[in-house]
């Protein structure tokens, strides 16, 4: 006899104990249950499982429950979304809410009968809904072959496909922005494996030249290669598979240091005005990502002063106990409507022309800022420019600084090293660098290789990459680790994805590329000296 399956509901909270009481009330009255705690991740547990009703809380931490229940109900309109709240309760959050496509709005703690009844309320206009799509297919395709002489069921068969049409469309183009994603992120190791051995091979020549000219040429390379190490990261950035590496950072420091980049990227028609309070404390951020993010501004900025103007870019401390860094960008440009305003951050929106814009970028700073446990505000009005403001946390400790180039390094003690890159620039990189520190060096090009040298060489540690054809790095430290389970491991990853690298490598010891030969030098005293 063939046991009918229990209704599927995903639901989608940030708070432990609330998540638990609904799913434990839902599966007590025969409902099979999934959980999401982020916006993220329902969205990716929507696309693999399609649950036919979303138990969505409207407080996420990454994409709030209004945009995650628009975003349902556009890609997937026959799924049924119940938004909950336990803190936006008054009608205009449930109008709200109800306005981005809810079909239902229930107030936080509900009782276990409620929240039941509403959901099988829900369950069946989604049946019911359902049915009716099944029975509309049917008869479309009998008027298709018995009523083509009808005008009325021509014309409304014209319209059904031009609706096929848009559907297909909106999904092409979200299929092509995956795509590209996965393409980014595949480029982005490439570069960094090439900017390893570019960005390595300038700092030796910098450091040993004793020609100025030589100096002077290797340095502009040098800048060159930062520059490309930066597109890297806005690759990263977009893949959206990097994780964020928070740390205090120099706001002022920061901005001061994209002078060029900001002068080169906006033309000689933008003027860049910078006001940045003195004394500013450090603010908890990715010191990359925060830098694309001020970047995609600048150029919203400057494609909306197409005939010149002025960009500003202010810091200051606000918040009732001085506890916020605040980022202000402002441009003399067109501004935007109340109606554009309102979908600014919106995924996909833009008001550029075809092919000239993903509308992405607001959505990336966006969600970057909100990531880091800041905010995204912008005032505007049409033909008196737009101001953006980030808001970030104050840090609790000082900025580090970086150390001059020329900052020497603890040398080795003989203390053998095998390196694994399948790059053979990569490997010529470190080899030469770590043998001239003193330390005893093998290499070896692929997984395999290293497998079979473990034995005979026996080193003192392991610095292996990740991405490598056949076994991956993460393989060749568990079969090291096999043969000599203290033996010490230092990874080497371009890799874009940070949770795909932390789930295989757990959290071992991580240089990621592209580094400098210093930055190579103090992993590796470190890791032997751990």
């Amino acid at each position: 006899m063939m046991v009918e399956r229990r209704p599927l509901v995903l639901n989608v909270d940030d708070q432990d104990p609330e998540r638990y009481i609904k799913t434990r009330d839902l599966k007590q009255n025969g409902f099979e249950v999934l959980e999401a705690k982020t916006g993220a991740e329902a969205l990716r547990l929507i696309e693999h499982f399609h649950p036919p009703v979303v138990l969505l809380d409207v407080q996420l931490p990454d994409i709030n429950g209004y945009e995650v229940c628009a975003f349902i109900k556009k890609k997937w309109p026959d799924i049924m979304v119940l938004q909950t709240s336990a803190t936006f309760v008054t009608s205009a959050h449930r109008t709200h809410g109800l306005e981005q496509g809810a079909d239902g709005y229930l107030v936080q703690p509900a009782e276990p009968l409620e929240l039941t009844a509403a959901i099988n309320a829900l369950l069946r206009i989604h049946r019911a809904e359902s049915a009716q799509r099944a029975l509309n297919a049917t008869l479309e395709q009998r008027m298709q072959d018995r009523t083509r002489d009808l005008a009325e069921a021509n014309t409304r068969l014209s319209a059904e496909i031009g609706e096929r049409k848009k559907a297909e469309a909106a999904l092409v183009q979200s299929q092509k922005m995956e795509a590209i994603g996965q393409l980014t992120g595949g480029l982005a190791h490439d570069f960094n494996n090439l900017l390893t051995a570019v960005v390595g091979s300038l700092d030796l020549i910098r450091a040993r030249a004793t020609d100025a000219r030589i100096v002077r040429w290797a340095e502009n390379a040098f800048n060159a290669a930062r520059r490309g190490s930066k597109l890297t990261s806005q690759l990263l950035a977009f893949s959206r598979t990097q994780q964020l590496e928070t740390t205090a950072v120099d706001v002022n420091a920061l901005i001061d240091n994209m002078r060029d980049l900001l002068n080169q990227s906006l033309g000689a028609s933008i003027t860049v005005d910078t006001r940045l309070q003195p004394g500013l404390p450090a603010a908890v951020a990715d010191a990359n990502q925060l830098e694309l993010a001020i970047l995609n501004l600048a150029i919203n900025a400057r494609d909306a002063m197409p005939d010149g103007g002025t960009l500003t870019i202010a810091t200051s401390i606000a918040g009732a106990n001085q506890n916020t860094v605040v980022i202000s960008i402002t441009d003399t440009g067109t501004g935007m409507s109340e109606e554009t305003a309102a979908k600014a951050f919106d995924p996909f929106f833009t008001t550029k022309p075809p092919g000239q814009g993903t509308g992405l970028g607001l959505a990336q700073v966006y969600g970057v800022i909100r990531q880091l446990g800041g905010d995204v505000s912008l005032r505007t009005k049409i033909g008196e420019g737009t101001t953006f403001e980030l808001r970030l946390i104050k840090s609790q400790t000082e900025a580090a600084h970086a150390s001059p180039g020329g900052t020497s390094v603890s040398r080795g003690r003989s203390e053998r090293l095998l390196i694994v890159d399948d790059d053979p620039d990569v490997r010529e990189i470190m080899t030469g660098v770590l043998s001239d520190l003193g330390y005893v060096v093998q290499e070896a090009q692929h997984g395999e290789a290293a497998i079979g040298s473990l034995a005979k060489f026996a080193p003192d540690l392991l610095i292996v990459d990740f991405a490598m054809p056949g076994i991956n790095g993460a393989e060749v430290a568990a079969a090291a680790r096999k043969h000599d389970p203290q033996l010490r491991i230092l990874f080497v990853s371009g890799f874009a994805d940070s949770g795909s690298l932390e789930a295989a490598v757990g959290k071992a010891p991580l240089l990621r590329k592209p580094f400098r030969p210093v930055e190579l030098a103090a992993a590796v005293r470190e890791a032997l000296d751990s």
